[in-house]
């Protein structure tokens, strides 16, 4: 498959610029390792060869494939982005905040100056997060199947109309044909999966990757094993959660307790 890739083509496929991949083959730039990760997805390179090259790209730059964050500052964000944008299917969960995807401006703009963001940053995320929301109008749309946790729906972000508008939003969203949401429940909890965020993506011919979101760091998983395993845990979370119309009711009296409607 890739002997036949220019570098211009095989540049297009990772997403990045013909000139960076040419600073990575002579040396004169490290590729991060989810950009390696792609690479060797597009080359077919063979599972054992693919985890000795995982492990050099993981220790070859700091800091390491473990990327420390300032808090309330995502450093992966704008990766994540790129794949999200790449990818044809995602899974995700969110225990503790709305997606990103459905973010309205003001949850953004409540949410990221709780975090301490100065007024600048405020508006870059809530920019980004528009930006974002593209992957659900385009015109293959994402196929996004996200579990939300009963908490993020009851946090105090901002004040009860900044929430109410939120659910409203979200709740809408949720009724397009390519999205599936479900509501996990306080007293059920992910007993059988994480309680941190994480997404599974799949990509259309590059193999599927895990994103996971702790306090101060983000990571990408790029193991089968591993990535079989958060799977599993996003089918057995799935089957544990409220039920997609049951999930919508749920939203619409939440919003009723805020004092809005779902109209």
């Amino acid at each position: 498959m890739a002997r036949n890739l220019g570098v211009r083509e095989l540049a297009r496929l990772i997403g990045v610029l013909p000139q960076e991949l040419s600073n990575w083959e002579y040396g004169k730039r490290i590729p991060k390792v989810e950009q390696v990760g792609l690479l060797m997805g597009v080359l077919v390179v063979e599972p054992g060869e693919r985890a000795r090259l995982l492990d050099l790209a993981k220790n070859a730059r700091e800091p390491s494939w473990l990327e420390k964050r300032v808090p309330g500052v995502a450093t992966n964000v704008s990766n994540y982005a790129e794949h999200e944008r790449a990818a044809d299917a995602i899974f995700d969960w969110e225990p503790a905040v709305i997606p990103g995807l459905f973010q309205t401006p003001a949850y953004v703009r409540a949410l990221m100056r709780a975090r301490g963001l100065q007024p600048e940053q405020v508006e870059r995320v809530a920019q980004s997060r528009l930006e974002r929301r593209k992957a659900l109008t385009r015109h293959d749309p994402l196929d996004y199947h996200v579990l939300v946790g009963e908490v993020a729906m009851r946090a105090e972000v901002g004040d009860a109309q900044v929430m109410a508008e939120q659910l409203r939003y979200l709740l809408k969203a949720s009724q397009r044909r390519h999205i599936r949401l479900q509501v996990m429940p306080v007293p059920v909890g992910p007993a059988d999966g994480p309680s941190h965020n994480f997404a599974v993506l799949d990509f259309p011919a590059l193999p599927s990757i895990v994103f996971v979101e702790l306090h101060h760091a983000s990571a990408y998983l790029y193991d089968d094993d591993q990535v079989a395993s958060y799977r599993a845990a996003a089918k057995s979370m799935a089957a544990s959660a409220m039920g997609e119309g049951e999930s919508a009711q749920f939203i619409e009296e939440v919003i009723a307790e805020l004092g809005g409607s779902d109209g």
